[in-house]
């Protein structure tokens, strides 16, 4: 569908296999553009014509409601962009690839029933990640997994799924309106142990996957956003993770929690126990969503575990942290990223793990496929350890406020929330919510 000078350039381009999406505009030169840190690239000093976006889009064929469409047998997406008369001034080809290898970041959450929603901007991958996931799941653990497929673009165009998701069956979606539809009869016709969606944007399919969730089928979905707090502020999709509502206190209650008389709480249950922010492809953020949305709408930092993979070895590494939005937010300055971190991070940190995102470790690094993932490996989570306020001495020389958010985290301080354990050491009770399997 490219032009074939165009189409040349591409075949034999050195970035090539890093190439994310080629850019037509009208009256404009053809744009590659690549992932990560590699500039943008011009492919020809001539300008797109019409007769060059006519021949592409008759080499594609009918576009969807959505302006978008496919290539038969790829994984490719070509969307298209319209002028007021509907006629077609601009093209973005996204490169679509069945790449894996992404699901042993998570591999320990795959074998639970907890629904897992992923949270990242536009071309960080989570397509690609619930790709390998709709594979792994019915090929390698045996599930019953059906994709809901609005534009095609999980199991590629045309009526013959890609290979790329494994035995899964896919549902296509005539209408992109109509995705909720799709994923409640896919729930009432076909049986599915595991529903597959991408791209939740609406209220209706917020309300879809929380039925579907309460019926006992287990979700793996994406939606636009960076941080979990984008969510929990968005009122169409709140209610993926609990949905927010104003409580007012008493005045005792109010005065004992040193708090004003109306607060905002988490609603319900979450649908998706279980978020993972993708801010890089190697770099994934995990949250248990009841306790960190509980934390954040009472205005602390919750615990979560940043999950990164060694771009020389490969080894997973995970890390329980400290979740510092600000200094999330200004990952690109190094220095800052040290300094507002203190202590929690050891001077002896290279300079890619200073670059942890804001995220300040506690140096629990192992070897997600090799070793598994045990309770044991985050402090404050086992009774059976001897000293259990061992997990205090990682908190280094951190301002009072940074390491009394920590310790309640961990449940040594705070009140109602936490109540003393037969050993009166403040642990969380034991018939106080356990969040997802993975995260105990």
């Amino acid at each position: 569908m490219l032009p074939e000078d165009v189409r040349g350039i591409l075949t034999t381009h050195r970035n090539r296999d890093q190439l994310l999406e080629v850019v037509l505009d009208l009256g404009r030169r053809p744009e590659a553009r690549f992932a990560g840190d590699l500039p943008n690239e011009f492919l020809r000093d001539e300008v797109i014509s019409q007769a060059d976006l006519d021949a592409a889009e008759a080499s594609v064929g009918e576009f969807g409601g959505d302006n978008r469409a496919g290539i038969e047998g790829t994984l490719h997406r070509i969307s298209a962009i319209r002028n007021r008369r509907g006629k077609i001034v601009g093209l973005t080809c996204r490169v679509g690839r069945a790449v894996t290898g992404h699901v042993e970041m998570i591999e320990d959450m795959l074998t639970g029933n907890e629904s897992i929603l992923f949270l990242g901007r536009p071309g960080v991958g989570k397509t690609t990640v619930i790709r390998e996931i709709a594979r792994v799941l019915s090929d390698e653990l045996g599930k019953r997994v059906v994709i809901i497929d609005t534009s095609n673009e999980i199991g590629g165009d045309g009526d013959i799924p890609h290979r790329a998701i494994g035995s899964a069956r896919r549902m296509q979606v005539p209408d992109p309106a109509l995705q909720h539809q799709i994923m409640i009869e896919a729930v009432e016709n076909h049986m599915p142990e595991v529903i597959i969606v991408d791209e939740i944007g609406t209220e209706e399919e917020a309300i879809a996957c929380r039925t579907i969730a309460e019926r006992g089928v287990q979700l793996v979905g994406t939606a636009h956003g960076q941080l979990l707090e984008n969510l929990i502020k968005n009122p169409t999709l709140t209610d993926l993770v609990g949905g927010v509502q104003s409580v007012t206190l008493g005045d005792d209650e109010a005065r004992a929690r040193g708090c004003q008389k109306t607060i905002m709480e988490r609603q319900a249950p979450p649908t998706f126990p279980i978020l993972i922010e993708m801010h890089e492809r190697s770099m994934w953020v995990a949250h248990n969503v009841e306790e960190s949305v509980d934390e954040v709408l009472a205005g602390g930092r919750p615990m979560v575990q940043v999950r990164s993979r060694d771009q020389n070895t490969g080894q997973v590494r995970f890390n329980r942290t400290v979740y510092d939005m600000d200094v999330f937010l200004s990952q690109k300055n190094v220095a800052y990223t040290l300094g507002s971190m203190g202590g929690l991070m050891g001077a002896t940190a290279d300079l890619a793990e200073a670059r942890s995102f804001g995220l300040a470790e506690e140096g629990m690094a192992n070897n997600a496929v090799a070793n598994g993932w045990s309770p044991s490996d985050y402090p404050g989570t086992n009774d059976s350890i001897d000293d259990p306020y061992a997990w205090a001495n990682n908190l280094g020389m951190v301002p009072d406020k940074d390491a009394l958010e920590a310790m309640g985290a961990h449940g040594y301080v705070g009140t109602g929330k936490y109540g003393n354990d037969k050993r009166g050491n403040g642990r969380q009770s034991k018939r106080g919510r356990q969040g997802p399997r993975a995260f105990r």
